[in-house]
């Protein structure tokens, strides 16, 4: 019990917790999806500033892949098909994928 306030204080560790397992969201490049339309996504989807979105966006046209960011696995699997179905209603090939980090 506190001695100031009268409150008695209980301490609890929970040593069975593990945090959830993380997953990398990628792009990966094609000939056909606009870079307009990738930074657009990056800003939508992914919450990325103009000027991240567009670094992001470079990266995956430059080598191929590019990670958005990373996220819990249900948060990932809906960027992923976020992004595939803004793509097809866009009528871009645009595909994302999900890596889980070791």
């Amino acid at each position: 019990m506190d001695r100031d306030t009268g409150i008695k204080t209980i301490e609890r560790v929970d040593e069975g917790i593990e945090e959830p397992p993380m997953y990398q969201v990628l792009l990966h490049n094609d000939d056909y999806t606009t870079m307009d339309f990738v930074v657009e996504i990056l800003q939508e989807v992914f919450r990325k500033s103009p000027v991240e979105a567009t670094s992001i966006m470079l990266n995956v046209h430059k080598n191929g892949i590019g990670v958005c960011g990373t996220y819990t696995k249900e948060i990932a699997e809906t960027k992923v098909n976020e992004v595939h179905s803004r793509a097809r209603k866009a009528g871009y090939p645009l595909r994302a994928s999900m890596q889980k980090v070791d």
